[in-house]
């Protein structure tokens, strides 16, 4: 199901037929080293983690990451969307972009389009988003479409130091 379209990008639904993608996407060495490592190393992984996570989001929520296509190509390009994360009081925006796509801006425009997604069409009255502070690029993204750091958090299991931001 498609979520959102800007000029360059679509946002839709996550399927079983992207675990290849997926798989990428969540091994991503950046991801697992500024983000979290789901474990997820197989494309039978994959597929668990696709229906236990964002199928079963959409279910109950409407909403999770969704798969970032580049309208010029279809190339799929990353993930980004709104999460419902254990431990936080209010949905986040997340993203992950693969190495190619990244520093173009579609991290920037994806969130936003999520973020609008959010506010206009789900209603949610407050989306947060956490962030490393050592991960100066999401930072920049975040003040770009208008979150502004409320403060820091204990976040996961490790309980890390993370940077909230709203």
């Amino acid at each position: 199901m498609l979520i959102a379209e800007t000029a360059r990008l679509q946002l839709r639904e996550l399927t079983l037929d992207d675990a290849a993608f997926v798989l990428a996407a969540l091994n991503d060495p950046d991801f697992v080293r500024k983000v979290i490592d789901r474990g997820v190393r197989t494309l039978d992984d994959a597929r668990r983690y696709l229906q236990e996570g964002p199928l079963a989001a959409y279910a109950q929520h409407g909403h999770a990451l969704w798969c970032v296509v580049r309208r010029s190509d279809g190339a799929l390009m990353g993930l980004c969307g709104i999460i419902r994360r254990e431990g936080l009081p209010d949905p986040d925006v997340g993203y992950t972009f693969l190495p190619p796509y990244r520093g173009q801006g579609y991290a920037r425009e994806a969130a936003q389009a999520s973020l609008d997604y959010g506010r206009n069409v789900l209603r949610l009255p407050r989306i947060t988003a956490i962030v490393d502070a050592v991960n100066a690029g999401s930072i920049r993204v975040l003040e770009a479409i208008g979150l502004r750091h409320e403060g820091e958090l204990f976040f996961g299991e490790a309980q890390a130091v993370k940077l909230l931001y709203a």
